[in-house]
Order: structure tokens, then sequence, then C-alpha cells
């Protein structure tokens, strides 16, 4: 559908980000899972942009950080991207 990339940050445990990663997975979207507890430098990413908390799902595509998101958002996100 598109070759915008989609962060997504997750960790191991995590009701909401399981919750989001079910659309993801079926969206066709250009989809980067990341697990923070296993890259400290994820974790150090998702801290930046969620007001220095480990806050997941968060999801970044292109310059657009969303900390738990809806798919929705996600969407409404690389529609933009893809149409920038």
């Amino acid at each position: 559908m598109s070759n915008v990339e989609v962060e997504f940050y997750w960790r191991p445990g995590c009701g909401f980000c399981a919750a989001l990663e079910r659309p993801l997975s079926k969206s066709g979207f250009n989809v980067r899972a990341i697990n923070i507890w296993e890259d400290p430098a994820a974790a150090a990413r998702v801290r930046e942009v969620a007001n220095g908390n480990e806050t997941v799902p968060t999801v970044i595509v292109g310059s657009k950080a969303m900390v738990n998101p809806s798919f929705a958002e996600v969407e409404a996100a690389v529609k933009a991207a893809s149409a920038g």
C-alpha cells in the first residue's frame, strides 16, 4: 500500500501493544516492530517523544510521533506521509 515506514515500539506483555499490532499486521503498511526491552536505543527514542517515559505503544511515521495511538491515527499519519 505504502512504502512509508511505520516504526512500532512495543514491549512484551503490553495489552495496548497487542491490540494495536493486530490491525497493523493486517494493514499492508511497512511496519518495523521494535521491542524496547531488547533495544536500549529504541527505549531512548520512546522516552524522547513520550516526555521521558517508556510509554508503549509508541508509533513514529516520518516526523510524526504518537504515544498510544489508535489504528485510525496511525492510518491517517501514513496517508499524510504518503501524500507529502
